[in-house]
């Protein structure tokens, strides 16, 4: 087996959400910190969150946040929108190249990222679309993804949200292969982001997005390094979470929690 010094840098295409808030976090860490002698970030698609118009995302969240929480949370999303602190322009400072599509299952995005860009492993992080057939084939070694809660008991939106309101002791991060099926594929590594007994919603997102950047940079230098086995998922006890209702925020905060 070739030494992993001696090895060409792992070809790495990452597909990710438009989030200045807190997807970013994840991506102020990983820029920073991956090592690009072993790891060759090959391109970067960051697509529009939700796919929905403005309007419908803006209800969402009021609903979810409440009227002040909301408002709260409209500010530094225009601060970070003036600042132009978002993750196409951290992936342009690192010299990662920005590969743009309306899809990641569009024949023609499939096959520039097979035949040109041809990567190792294809990573996931907070991508907002269901990757289909012929992009999870795309890449040489496997397509991960990285999911906040732990599987198959948290599959599904808002993760860290489910695990304060069920009084978990841990946000177990997950990184996994992905799969036909939703955060079905086979565990490749995690880590446990302890929680208290009255936190924040916005702590615990953001501690995650950064602690989960560390994990997934050890995990590709584990495919640097050589095959990476994963453990498949025991799916008798898998359960799927939608966006929470209002009635799960009110839950939520009588436990003692706050969202930002």
């Amino acid at each position: 087996m070739t030494p992993p010094e001696t090895r060409p840098p792992l070809r790495v295409l990452i597909v990710t959400e438009d989030d200045p808030l807190y997807v970013v976090r994840f991506f102020e860490v990983f820029f920073a910190e991956c090592p690009r002698d072993r790891i060759d970030l090959v391109g970067i698609t960051v697509s529009e969150a939700f796919h929905e118009p403005m309007h419908r995302t803006a209800l969402r969240m009021w609903r979810f946040y409440g009227p002040t929480d909301f408002v709260r949370l409209c500010f530094r999303f225009a601060l970070a929108k003036v600042r132009g602190r978002n993750i196409a322009a951290l992936a342009r400072e690192a010299g990662v190249p920005i590969v743009p599509t309306a899809s990641v299952n569009d024949p023609a995005y499939v096959a520039r990222v097979r035949d040109e860009l041809t990567p190792d492993v294809i990573v996931s992080v907070a991508a907002p679309e269901i990757f289909r057939r012929d992009i999870l084939g795309a890449a040489r070694l496997a397509c991960i993804n990285i999911h906040s809660g732990r599987l198959p008991v948290y599959r599904g939106m808002m993760p860290n949200f489910w695990q304060l309101l069920h009084g978990e002791r841990a946000a177990v991060v997950t990184v996994h292969e992905m799969a036909a099926q939703l955060d079905a594929g086979g565990v490749i590594d995690t880590l446990e982001f302890p929680l208290r007994q009255r936190d924040s919603l916005d702590r615990v997102i953001t501690g995650t997005k950064r602690e989960g950047a560390r994990l997934m940079i050890r995990v590709l230098e584990r495919f640097h390094a050589g095959p990476v086995a994963a453990t498949p998922l025991d799916m008798s006890g898998k359960k799927y979470f939608s966006f929470p209702k209002p009635s799960d925020v009110r839950a939520f905060r009588k436990r003692g929690h706050r969202m930002l």
